[in-house]
């Protein structure tokens, strides 16, 4: 009886270092940096940008993303062929995680 609850606790553990990873993994790819601009009276105000940077090799599917969208935004038109857990392509759900791979242009 001892193993099982020791395995048990184990997986629990793993599981709960597991969600906490990829809800920080998700946090940090919503990363905004903030930077200084002037609304239309000529008043400084403080916008929130998106930072321009390629996107990672490990992409989370966002709310109201395609699989066009990211295709664009990140330069990989081959996204079905090189995630063979997709199965239909109009099947792209939030929190779906997808491989990149960009295509540089020659």
């Amino acid at each position: 009886m001892g193993r099982v609850s020791s395995t048990s606790e184990m997986a629990e553990k793993v599981s709960w270092h597991c969600a906490l990873f990829m809800a920080v993994m998700l946090i940090l790819s919503c990363c905004c940096e903030e930077s200084s601009g002037k609304d239309y009276r000529g008043k400084e105000v403080l916008v929130l940008q998106q930072k321009n940077k390629p996107c990672d090799e490990i992409y989370v599917v966002r709310e109201g993303e395609t699989l066009q969208t990211i295709s664009e935004k990140c330069g990989d038109p081959f996204i079905v062929e090189e995630n063979p857990h997709i199965h239909d392509p109009d099947d792209v759900f939030p929190g779906l995680v997808i491989k990149i791979t960009p295509f540089n242009n020659r």
